[in-house]
């Protein structure tokens, strides 16, 4: 059975008291999130070390980053790299955010190298593929997404690929309170799958776990995780408030 996920990316958003009474309320509820379904809380990166301690003994909420580097250590100012999240107990990270590849120039290349560097530290990349409005629109949108796969994670082994949770995110539903229908996603998503399992083969296929990443809020997640290849979701706005992502996590039917 395929890994139920949900994780909330908290953005650059929140000071950090306003952070720590979200995590506290997340801790206070922890008990209604269905234990079958893997949480994740993706706070912003200098938030990571309280965070850490915070979370030590709530092992219902793992700890997810926004972003690294691919080298371990160096001269890299402002870089964070993913031996140092090891060391915090970080057990995700996102990886292409369509923010971070429109707004910091991600290329497919460094990407790749991301991926290769928190495997090699055990940490799960959570991998971001999605297409524009105006690709959707040319109706390239699906060899677009197969590119952003194909050119990033195609050079893994299955043993490695395996350890992916991939991310689809509809550019064009974040943050504008537009949202891919449920028949939408799914057809993406299942798209996804069947290229991984051509590439893979069925095992790895049939095992991995791919979320859904736009405008996925409480009133529309039922419908979208009730699609056959959708296993979760990748929450934005709707993560920095509990009880809303609260009822997002426990929406799997």
């Amino acid at each position: 059975m395929r890994k139920k996920l949900v994780a909330g990316n908290w953005k650059m958003n929140l000071n950090y008291g306003e952070a720590k009474q979200l995590l506290a309320k997340l801790i206070e509820i922890k008990s209604q999130f269905n234990p079958a379904t893997e949480i994740v809380i993706c706070p912003p990166a200098i938030y990571l070390s309280a965070f850490s301690e915070h979370l030590r003994n709530h092992p219902e909420i793992k700890l997810g980053a926004q972003n690294c580097y691919f080298q371990d250590t160096g001269a890299f100012t402002g870089e964070i790299s993913p031996l140092q999240l090891k060391s915090l107990g970080v057990k995700y990270c996102i990886i292409g955010h369509s923010e971070r590849r429109e707004h910091f120039n991600e290329s497919y290349e460094v990407l790749s190298k991301k991926v290769k560097a928190l495997l090699k530290h055990e940490i799960i990349p959570v991998f971001c593929c999605g297409e524009q409005l105006e690709v959707r629109n040319s109706n390239v949108h699906k060899e677009f997404i197969m590119k952003q796969i194909e050119d990033s994670l195609f050079q893994l082994k299955p043993n490695e690929i395996s350890e992916i949770v991939i991310a689809y995110e509809p550019i064009w539903a974040i943050g504008t309170g537009k949202t891919a229908t449920a028949e939408q996603a799914q057809e993406v998503q299942g798209l996804i799958r069947a290229r991984i399992t051509k590439q893979f083969g069925e095992q790895v296929g049939n095992a991995m776990t791919i979320i859904y990443g736009g405008s996925c809020k409480g009133d529309n997640a039922k419908e979208i995780f009730a699609q056959a290849d959708v296993d979760g979701g990748l929450v934005g706005g709707a993560s920095l408030n509990a009880e809303e992502f609260l009822q997002i996590s426990n929406s799997f039917q």
